[in-house]
């Protein structure tokens, strides 16, 4: 692979200064014949509602240019028509949103303007995709090549020998609810577009996009559509565009198009600033891009499929957040005002109740300059919006999801470092956010039980109560709102002490235990409670009311700011380890881990949350939980769960465990592999189980972590030889069974010794995750 100079004694430096400290007898990761892109399947995910896009897109790209096939999120591997190649997509997410300026080429008269009448066939046999690339052969003989770089999408089509190669541009139809369109053909190769859709969960607040595409040739012919109604030379149309080029001589033709969300000139801004290359050189651009992005973890031994599932999550990783800036710097806020980011690029796009608990850590670790910038982009919003973002889309609030998200995954990035410089500025909106509601003239919802939750010490559950703002409400779910706020106050606390707020500190501490609120001793397990104080529902807790997406069962670990507290609730240290080998199936696990993973952990779809007393793997609100034991004493059955979870991942379209959601997904199964698992979300407290490759080694950005890199080696890991026997870190025993943040700055090496059975490394208490007062 070709790199900058710079770039590449970098790699040498922390990779040869690794090989310095690894343990005896451990090779260097192995490099591979090729490339790491190769190891890369985009189509894990892509049927059974895994929900992730095969598409071209580079990383964190504005543009993810990929086939829709009629699914609500863009592609369903088991459907096999193309409706167009569209601009827009979220990886794994569960709604439909995006998908905007869907493209087809076709050939003959044009008919038809519904995409799904016009749908070409396609078969999986002559179709391919890897990062930053995909193509596909059409039935109707011509056959689709996709590229992009950050803000534009290239396409090549590659017609049969016609005077009738037509393109078609369908800005009236998306995955999205339509508000508005206009096209117009701008001259004999360019076209340009206004789209203003609406949708996701729920029937949210407008976002605008606006693209420009510029053809390799001139067309030949032309014409716009309304509704059905197609006029031939037309140059204006609410909701399409088709353009004529003769393929008999020169049989491809060449589209680049770029997006923004500010304006019209933003998209010939970003035009001018990266299209205007060939096809083959964007497409070697967007694979170095990727190459670069994936170098920065590297691994040796484990099977292939475990490599290609490891580095298919990585890159699914760095697909999101979106980078929301022109190339000139200017961004439309949530003030639906221009803005310029000075000194960092504007992020948008933000599955924030998923992504805390998992790709924020990640990415911070690997990315941390677009960390930052992507935290500094949510308080941007704040600032300019009025009130923190929950799940925010291009320029809007959706509201979808409840609690508190917004407060750890900023709060990572101040434990991370990343806020250097703007603490302050963050701190205020996240506390503006934590001892308030949004006003009713914002659309934001922020933490909207917040009055009831600071008088009464809960988040009332209230059936069916009106909603004032779109999205959902956190009256309806109020008993994983409950432990979702005092999660948040826990990690606002250790904010505000780090930057000498005591007062605030000792108050957010305090309302970190509000968990106990909703704890009922009758039962055992967290239950919602009403207005009048009484708890809520059924008293079974796989029946439970009032918790999102899940079942009290799933939620009753949710408390990582203090799990001594709730293991003192249940029943001791005993008491809670025969729960959680319940709500594993432990006994069945040890017989058969992947079995047990497959058939009683994962009870239905990605979609079914409710009515269970297991582990639930396909969904956010237990990610943390299979690192419980290392709390309580017995920190082997951590790998045990762990390395059952990780057999969901595979190389297939099926491969992947629920929806992806922006990343959680594929960084839960990233860190998990690596050993080192965030598990106070908010906080710098990294949780440690036996990894599943022999070495891996990670470059780190010096400017964010000093050592520059870090090793972690587990000679001979297997599914035989698993359980961590010993923990050395630069060469130092080690006997807890987390790290700080602060730690890992520096850290040069982290050795795990394994063998067949459990030790008593970790077991001791003093060797647990710390409460944080």
């Amino acid at each position: 692979m070709r790199r900058t100079r710079r770039t590449s004694l970098c790699l040498a430096g922390v990779m040869t200064a690794s090989a310095l400290l690894a343990a005896p007898g451990v090779r260097a990761a192995e490099p591979t014949d090729g490339h790491l892109t190769d190891l890369v399947n985009p189509f894990i995910g892509s049927q059974n509602e895994g929900n992730t896009f095969p598409g071209a897109a580079v990383p964190f790209g504005m543009v993810q240019l990929s086939p829709d096939t009629g699914h609500s999120t863009g592609y369903d591997y088991a459907q096999h028509r193309i409706r167009g190649f569209s601009l827009v997509h979220l990886s794994g997410v569960g709604c439909r949103i995006g998908g905007d300026l869907p493209v087809l080429p076709t050939t003959g008269d044009v008919t038809q303007t519904d995409y799904a009448a016009y749908a070409a066939e396609f078969s999986h046999d002559d179709e391919q995709a890897s990062p930053g690339y995909y193509r596909v052969g059409l039935a109707s003989g011509i056959r689709a090549e996709l590229t992009a770089t950050p803000r534009t999408g290239v396409q090549r089509y590659t017609f049969p020998a016609t005077e009738k190669a037509n393109v078609l541009l369908n800005a009236g139809q998306s995955l999205h609810k339509k508000v508005s369109s206009q096209v117009e053909i701008l001259d004999d190769r360019t076209v340009r577009t206004t789209i203003t859709g609406r949708g996701f969960c729920r029937n949210t607040l407008p976002y605008t996009v606006h693209t420009i595409t510029r053809f390799d040739r001139p067309f030949t012919a032309y014409g716009t559509w309304n509704g059905a109604t197609l006029t031939s030379g037309s140059r204006t149309g609410g909701d399409g565009a088709y353009v004529r080029f003769d393929t008999t001589r020169d049989r491809t033709v060449t589209a680049t198009t770029a997006l923004s969300y500010v304006d019209r000139p933003g998209a010939a801004v970003n035009l001018r600033a990266e299209g205007g290359r060939s096809f083959d050189a964007v497409r070697e651009a967007a694979r170095r891009a990727w190459e670069q992005r994936l170098r920065t973890v590297r691994v040796a031994g484990g099977d292939e499929t475990r490599r290609r599932t490891f580095y298919s999550s990585l890159y699914r990783s760095f697909l999101a957040p979106n980078v929301g800036s022109d190339a000139d710097g200017r961004y439309r806020g949530w003030d639906l005002r221009v803005h310029r980011a000075p000194g960092f690029t504007y992020y948008q796009n933000w599955s924030l109740w998923d992504t805390y608990r998992t790709q924020a850590q990640l990415l911070s670790l690997l990315a941390p300059r677009e960390a930052r910038d992507m935290a500094l982009s949510v308080v941007r919003i704040a600032e300019e919006g009025g009130w923190l973002p929950k799940w925010g889309y291009a320029t809007a609030e959706t509201n979808i999801m409840t609690g508190d998200p917004v407060t750890p995954f900023l709060t990572t990035a101040y434990q991370q470092g990343l806020l250097h410089g703007f603490e302050e500025r963050a701190y205020r909106v996240l506390r503006q956010n934590a001892d308030g509601v949004p006003p009713a003239g914002l659309a934001m919802a922020g933490r909207e039980a917040n009055a009831e939750y600071i008088a009464g010490g809960f988040a009332p559950y209230v059936k069916g109560r009106p909603q004032t703002k779109l999205g959902d409400s956190d009256y309806h779910q109020g008993g994983s709102v409950t432990l979702e706020y005092a999660l948040s106050d826990a990690m606002l606390a250790q904010m505000a002490r780090g930057l000498g707020h005591r007062d605030d500190a000792a108050r957010y501490a305090a309302r970190a235990r509000n968990y106990r609120n909703v704890f009922d001793p009758t039962t055992g397990f967290f239950r919602a409670r009403d207005a009048s104080g009484a708890f809520a529902g059924p008293a079974d807790p796989a029946r439970s009311v009032g918790f999102h997406e899940g079942t009290a069962w799933q939620y009753q670990w949710l408390v990582p700011q203090d799990l001594p507290g709730l293991i003192g609730l249940i029943g001791g240290a005993r008491a809670t380890n025969d729960r959680l080998d319940a709500f594993f199936a432990y006994d069945r696990l040890l017989a058969d881990p992947e079995r047990t993973a497959r058939e009683v952990w994962v009870h239905g779809n990605a979609y079914d949350y409710y009515n269970a007393d297991k582990y639930n793997p396909q969904n956010e609100p237990d990610l943390i939980a299979p690192y419980t034991y290392l709390s309580t004493g017995q920190p082997w059955k951590t790998t045990d769960v762990v390395h059952a979870a990780l057999t969901l991942f595979t190389d297939t379209p099926t491969g992947m465990t629920g929806n992806d959601d922006l990343g959680t997904m594929s960084a839960w199964n990233v860190l998990s592999s690596i050993g080192l698992f965030p598990v106070q979300p908010g906080y710098g407290t990294w949780g440690l189980s036996t990894p599943v490759f022999d070495r891996v080694d990670l470059v780190l950005d010096r400017r964010y972590w000093p050592s520059g890199g870090l090793t972690v080696t587990a000679p001979g890991t297997s599914d035989a030889e698993r359980y961590v026997q010993s923990v050395r870190t630069d060469r130092a025993p080690y006997e807890r069974t987390y790290l700080t943040t602060r730690t890992l700055r520096t850290l040069r090496s982290l050795a795990f010794t394994v063998g067949p059975r459990p030790s008593e490394w970790g077991t001791s208490p003093k060797a647990a995750p710390p409460v944080l007062k």
